[in-house]
């Protein structure tokens, strides 16, 4: 993702902070746990008689509304309703899944399907898009988090009562056919359409794996799915066949999936059989340790993992067990703070309880999940109170404090509160932000533009080795005025002063998508990493991570 699409998603999040609420989402919500079978009624062992006397307080309630009522009512969804608002009163991640959606649910993790490739969430009745998913065609059409999906095909869907199941028949169908959708983004006074080609969306989670130079390797994980940990088994053996010896790990904006890939990851770069990560729960039914336990295939080298704010869940673990262990420096910002632990239940008609059962700790006994003690609604806003006290640009100092204070299994010193703090804090950068640049991609036109140059130069550009279009292609400033031209055709208004600051933006990200044309993703993050300054503060830190390797501290 590019400075600028992380700058605009912060802001799209103060326009919709609820959107980084992720009770519901799919990838964080599918723990890798324990299933237990359906069951009968039985009363709670630590509380038993108020258990059973709230059980037959409901069922009798249900069989009066049933029987009696005025009105004839659909008994199974209000049963939906009122399991849904009980566990709003739980904890932020605890979830309720109805039968009709099961399948969607697992979707996202477990298998490929034919779609729009989103990730969203309903909130106040209108379709939130927390993220287009990597690779898939509502990321190349330019749909970006924080959008609001106001109509369908022309069909109005917010305000409407409209539900996951509506939403997921209005944007899945067949590979090949269109969906239009008017979009609503922060800073637009109008609607802005988008024509969308369905496809079959990737569950590809290694997004790229590449040298950045003959000893530097680099790989981007998205999500933890059904085989990120043989997608990165491979990235990481290709890249040691070219010589690799130091990695930087890729986690920024990854939210998560199974715990299990997230800690047979961790045990590739710790030896021995070093504590990965713990949980807590009621008792010591779910309270486990798990420690690294094969020879991994990178346990020496200098690591480095890059995290940001939208890290969460098994990106993570993997994080805490590398810092604590001192196996590697982590760069960025603070996680996202997802450390409860979800047992998926399967009802007996075919639904699906998400229960909270744990915690997540890191070895050095950090707990990972952030607060949610003033409620649900205030949770979802954390990350816009993270942005409005400005701890996307400077460390919060009122986590840094004697009682969040923990040590590394070598004595330094790190922090709880929430997350993962980084080793090297790496301030966002906006320096080069402008609303300019946000209407060209809320428009499309550098996507739209880089394309178009691709199919007109298809020949000449597919002649070119990547090497040599990395260090010999320029965008002219020609091709900025005929940007430019475009931007007015679809009526983004031109400013000057705007435009000269986000110019060098604009140059690099408009060769990265062309690149992306012609090599793939392969093409497309080396040149946006030119620009990147989490990715740049990150090569310059491997001294420090070579001590960390070796031993010091």
């Amino acid at each position: 993702m590019s400075k600028m699409e992380q700058d605009e998603e912060k802001r799209a999040v103060r326009n919709s902070p609820m959107q980084i609420k992720m009770p519901l989402l799919f990838a964080l919500a599918l723990a890798a746990g324990v299933l237990i079978g359906a069951n009968t009624f039985s009363p709670s062992t630590t509380n038993p008689q108020d258990t059973a006397k709230s059980y037959l307080k409901f069922r009798d309630v249900l069989s009066y509304i049933d029987r009696d009522y005025v009105d004839t009512v659909n008994i199974e969804a209000l049963t939906d309703h009122a399991i849904t608002q009980m566990l709003e009163k739980l904890d932020p991640h605890t979830s309720y899944i109805p039968a009709k959606d099961m399948a969607m649910a697992r979707s996202y993790l477990e298998g490929d399907f034919e779609g729009i490739g989103v990730e969203f969430n309903i909130f106040k009745d209108t379709i939130y898009v927390i993220t287009p998913l990597s690779g898939g065609p509502s990321e190349a059409a330019g749909l970006m988090a924080g959008d609001k999906i106001i109509r369908v095909n022309g069909e109005t869907v917010a305000g409407t009562g409209i539900t996951n199941e509506g939403v997921f028949k209005r944007l899945r169908g067949k590979k090949g056919s269109e969906v239009k959708l008017d979009i609503m983004r922060r800073d637009n006074q109008k609607l802005l359409p988008f024509a969308i080609k369905r496809d079959k969306i990737p569950t590809v989670s290694v997004d790229v794996s590449y040298m950045v130079n003959d000893k530097t390797g680099y790989i981007k994980v998205s999500r933890f799915s059904a085989h990120t940990f043989d997608e990165f088994k491979e990235a990481l053996a290709g890249l040691k066949k070219k010589g690799m010896n130091q990695l930087i790990l890729d986690l920024r904006g990854n939210p998560g999936g199974y715990m299990d890939h997230a800690t047979r990851m961790a045990d590739e770069f710790l030896s021995g059989n070093k504590l990965l990560v713990y949980t807590d729960g009621k008792g010591t039914r779910y309270d486990s340790k798990t420690f690294a336990r094969t020879k991994g295939d990178f346990e020496n080298g200098p690591l480095i993992i890059l995290l940001d704010e939208g890290s969460a869940s098994a990106s993570e673990i993997v994080a805490g067990a590398v810092q604590d262990n001192d196996r590697g420096l982590i760069v960025g910002r603070r996680s996202f703070g997802k450390g409860l632990v979800q047992m998926p239940i399967p009802l007996n008609d075919g639904s699906e309880l998400r229960l909270t059962i744990s915690r997540y700790y890191t070895p050095s006994g950090r707990s990972i999940q952030k607060t949610y003690a003033n409620g649900t609604k205030e949770y979802g806003k954390d990350l816009l109170n993270r942005l409005e006290r400005g701890e996307f640009f400077h460390p919060d100092s009122s986590l840094f404090v004697d009682s969040l204070k923990f040590k590394t299994s070598r004595g330094r010193v790190v922090y709880g509160g929430g997350g993962i703090m980084p080793d090297v804090f790496v301030p966002q950068d906006t320096s080069a932000f402008s609303e300019y640049l946000s209407q060209l991609y809320s428009n499309n036109v550098l996507r739209e533009y880089a394309l178009s140059y691709y199919k007109q130069n298809q020949k000449e550009l597919e002649k070119m080795q990547f090497a040599q279009f990395r260090k010999s292609f320029e965008v002219t400033d020609k091709m900025l005025q005929d940007v430019v031209k475009l931007a007015t055709r679809s009526e983004v208004k031109y400013n000057a002063a705007e435009f000269n600051r986000s110019k060098e933006l604009i140059r690099n990200n408009l060769k990265a998508f062309i690149a992306r044309s012609v090599y793939g993703n392969t093409g497309f993050y080396p040149v946006l990493h030119e620009a990147d300054e989490e990715f740049q503060t990150a090569l310059k830190q491997f001294n420090r991570a070579q001590k960390l390797a070796k031993g010091g501290v």
